[in-house]
């Protein structure tokens, strides 16, 4: 399908729905509460407007325990990674910590050379190249004198993208192995509310407050958790079975674009002009490295999952 010919209807959701995902990294920001805390709230309030949802409108159906049971390893690596994406937010910024988190398409295609046999070519290899210099431009220049928190805001970045693959990975198997067969919305429902249980005894296990401090925190977890977990994600899986998936990779780099200037304009970020160099590099590399000419309904999004992130 020709560019010149994509459902309008499909571009303008697809769109609305990755500008709705890139403001999440500001909520965490905006919210006075731990990075476990504001990922239990986004899990628990989104899970919990995704349910009344389905029952409302009477999309839910029995869950059998089979696929609760299953779907405990991808929410397990969910939480480890909104565990680590938060705190990297906190330390580094939104912008860096949601590029380095996108990383994760990268780990994806490896993943699926490795265990399914799946053919890289020549533009996984392209966009890489292109995508590690600009990571290198934005953090390699520069990193024998920033302090050690920042290098550690860094690598909590990088280990969000391999917690997120696993998360990718393992619900993929589910579905494909047929031990999952719940439809999207309720498989999203399901898996959110779960991450919610483990983010929870994490939190409990951290020694944290479960108290939301004051009207800010709260604005900002209902956003978090509206935003986050449901508009965006519902924008987009009824966009994407439309649209090909070169389009979609396109415009959901729009999250990680967006985050990066949200930090800038709202939290004062200092850039430099490599830095901005860096950026595109990353995100030409990123789009180049996941393009897949032809292909349409593409599976699962970069950032936030078997909705988004």
């Amino acid at each position: 399908m020709a560019d010149s010919h994509l459902p309008r209807a499909a571009l303008l959701q697809m769109t609305a729905g990755a500008i709705a995902i890139s403001t999440t990294s500001v909520f965490v920001k905006l919210a006075h509460v731990g990075p476990t805390m504001a990922g239990f709230y986004r899990m628990a309030l989104g899970g919990s407007m995704l349910l009344i949802g389905l029952l409302a409108l009477g999309q839910w159906r029995r869950v059998r325990l089979a696929e609760i049971a299953w779907l405990t390893i991808p929410a397990a690596a969910f939480a480890v990674d909104l565990m680590m994406w938060h705190r990297s937010i906190l330390i580094i910024g939104p912008g860096l910590a949601t590029l380095l988190g996108n990383f994760q398409v990268f780990l994806m295609a490896l993943a699926g050379f490795v265990l399914y046999r799946e053919k890289l070519g020549v533009p996984f290899l392209a966009g890489l190249a292109l995508a590690f210099v600009g990571l290198y431009l934005l953090v390699g220049l520069d990193w024998s004198t920033v302090d050690a928190s920042y290098q550690t805001g860094v690598v909590l970045g990088i280990v969000t993208g391999i917690a997120y693959a696993v998360y990718m990975l393992s619900t993929r198997h589910a579905q494909r192995a047929g031990h999952v067969q719940l439809q999207p919305a309720q498989l999203l429902c399901v898996s959110t509310l779960l991450c919610a249980l483990f983010l929870g005894i994490a939190a409990l296990i951290e020694g944290d407050s479960f108290a939301i401090p004051d009207a800010q925190s709260w604005l900002a977890l209902l956003g978090l958790g509206f935003c986050g977990q449901v508009l965006g994600w519902v924008l987009l899986t009824r966009a994407m079975p439309q649209l090909p998936a070169s389009t979609i990779g396109l415009v959901l780099l729009l999250q990680p674009a967006l985050s990066f200037l949200f930090d800038v304009i709202g939290f004062g970020r200092p850039t430099h002009s490599s830095d901005w160099i860096g950026v595109g590099l990353s995100l030409v590399g990123i789009f180049i490295g996941t393009w897949r000419p032809g292909a349409r309904g593409a599976t699962l999004p970069s950032r936030g999952a078997a909705e988004p992130k």
